[in-house]
C-alpha cells in the first residue's frame, strides 16, 4: 500500500531565465517565421507529447485564421520520425504546411527566447509526471493551452492564464484553442496573469524555502 506524501512541494521556475519579452511582437518578428504570431509546442516529438492532438485541433483554425503559425520545438529521434512525418502530411493535405514550422532540437540557451516570442504555448501530453513546460511558458508571459496531465490542471486557471482540456481530446482542445485565437481572449493579459501566478506560487525560491522548512521540521521532530 502506498504511503501518502508528508508534504507536496511544487517545482519552481527560475524567473531569471524565463521572463517576458519587452516587446512580444518584436521577439516574434526576430525569429523570421511566417505568420503574425506563434503557437509553440515544446518537447521531444512523440505520440506521448500529444503533438498530433494539437495539429488535429489546429488545422481547421489555421484554415480560418491566416495570422498564427504553429512552431514545433524539440528533438525527433529516428524511431519517432514516422510519427512526425504523418503529422506533417496531414498539414500538407490540408494546405497549411506553410504555417507549421519544425525547428527541431534547439540549444537550451535558445529555449527561453522561443518561449518569450510565442503568443500561445501548447502542452498536450497524454501523461506527465509534473511538466515544467507550462509554468515556464507562464513565467515567459505567454498564454497557455494544456492537457490535464500532471499538475497542469492545478497550475492553469481556465480563462485567466489560458485553458486546459482533457488528455487526447481533439474537440475540446480545438474549442479552447479557438477561444484563445478569438477576440474574446486578450493573450497579453493572460500572459501577465500567468506570470503573476508563477511569481506568487511557482518560483525556485519558493520551492527551496518550502523544502528547507520541511527539513527543519523533520530535524526539530528528531531532536
Amino acid at each position: 500500500r502506498e504511503t501518502p506524501a508528508d508534504v507536496g512541494v511544487p517545482h519552481g521556475i527560475d524567473t531569471k531565465t524565463y521572463f517576458p519579452a519587452e516587446d512580444k511582437n518584436k521577439a516574434w518578428s526576430e525569429l523570421g517565421l511566417p505568420g503574425k504570431y506563434g503557437i509553440g509546442i515544446f518537447g521531444r516529438v512523440r505520440h506521448q507529447k500529444g503533438i498530433d492532438v494539437l495539429i488535429d485541433a489546429a488545422i481547421p483554425l489555421l484554415l480560418e485564421n491566416p495570422d498564427p503559425t504553429l512552431v514545433i520545438v524539440g528533438e525527433t529521434t529516428p524511431n519517432h520520425q514516422a510519427f512526425l512525418d504523418e503529422q506533417l502530411a496531414k498539414c500538407e493535405a490540408a494546405g497549411v504546411s506553410d504555417r507549421v514550422v519544425v525547428l527541431g532540437k534547439q540549444p537550451f540557451s535558445e529555449i527561453p527566447k522561443l518561449f518569450r516570442a510565442m503568443s500561445i504555448v501548447a502542452a498536450m501530453s497524454r501523461n506527465e509526471g509534473y511538466g515544467l513546460t507550462v509554468p515556464e511558458a507562464m513565467a515567459s508571459g505567454t498564454a497557455v493551452i494544456a492537457s490535464e496531465a500532471g499538475a497542469w490542471k492545478e497550475i492553469v486557471r481556465n480563462g485567466i492564464d489560458g485553458f486546459t482540456a482533457p488528455c487526447g481530446d481533439v474537440e475540446a482542445t480545438r474549442e479552447k484553442l479557438a477561444l484563445l485565437l478569438s477576440d474574446q481572449c486578450d493573450l497579453a493579459e493572460m500572459g501577465q496573469a500567468g506570470l503573476q501566478r508563477v511569481l506568487d506560487h511557482y518560483t525556485i525560491e519558493r520551492e527551496a524555502a518550502a523544502l528547507c522548512d520541511f527539513f527543519k521540521k523533520l530535524q526539530a521532530e528528531e531532536a
